[in-house]
């Protein structure tokens, strides 16, 4: 059925703003994936809040035109599914690395971030991407590090005092 031009300028703004607001999108093929995968991949879409959207290629040229996914166009070949990161760069990346395995039949094409085309080859180097909770984490307990040192340095000065009064004290009994 086709669509009327209504129709696809909404969708050409829909997927524009989605694009605008996103942090890296991941483009895959979904050729042979039955629509009860589909539908779960979407439910797990909607938790991570990542935009999962199917467009015409002619379509998403229109949308991802002035954005930093704009880079995308070269492989907008055959039916193309968008995932959009929306908060983590990393979750669309996980979300579609998790379902490949899962699914023969999906296929990364390529990814993007920051204006930078890369392959599907190069999905590891996104997925692998801290999330937000875990960089923060991990930053407190970097900061957290020289002071615990520090704490634990003050600590051992006078368990060393006490171990050589300790000391002194037996090699004069033993003198005595």
């Amino acid at each position: 059925m086709a669509i009327r031009l209504e129709g696809k300028k909404a969708i050409v703004a829909e997927v524009n703003e989605a694009a605008s607001g996103a942090l890296s999108v991941v483009l895959a093929d979904y050729r042979g994936v039955d629509s009860g995968n589909m539908t779960a991949l979407r439910a797990k879409a909607r938790e991570q809040n990542v935009y999962l959207r199917v467009v015409r290629n002619t379509l998403a040229k229109r949308a991802v035109q002035g954005t930093e996914f704009e880079c995308v166009n070269d492989v907008l070949v055959g039916p193309t599914l968008f995932a959009f990161s929306m908060e983590d760069p990393g979750a669309a990346a996980r979300l579609l690395k998790d379902f490949a395995k899962e699914d023969k039949d999906f296929e990364i094409k390529a990814l993007a971030v920051g204006g930078e085309l890369l392959g599907a080859d190069q999905i590891d180097r996104l997925a692998k991407l801290p999330t937000r909770d875990e960089a923060l984490s991990q930053l407190a307990g970097t900061i957290q590090a020289p002071i615990t040192k520090l704490a634990r340095t003050f600590n051992e000065v006078p368990t060393k005092v006490t171990r050589a009064v300790a000391a002194v004290r037996d090699q004069k009994k033993e003198a005595a």
